[in-house]
């Protein structure tokens, strides 16, 4: 499981994505949640803007599991 550390009180998971290493750019999420399967606390989701919180944990079919975790 690979730790992504934020800053801020959440990330949208668009962001994440990039973030994650799972896209290149910001602008491929929309395709990318479209085709790939992505569970968040073990629920499918979709959604660009769905806020991600410390302690979530992120699975993205092809690419492995992550954990969001706080710098502070």
């Amino acid at each position: 499981m690979k730790e992504i550390e934020i800053s801020t009180e959440y990330i949208a998971l668009g962001p994440f994505l990039k973030l994650s290493d799972c896209i290149s750019t910001g602008g491929q999420a929309k395709f990318f949640l479209q085709e790939t399967q992505v569970l968040i606390n073990g629920e499918p989701d979709q959604r660009r803007g769905r806020k991600l919180y410390p302690g979530d944990k992120v699975e993205v079919k092809g690419y492995g599991t992550f954990i969001i975790v706080s710098s502070s």
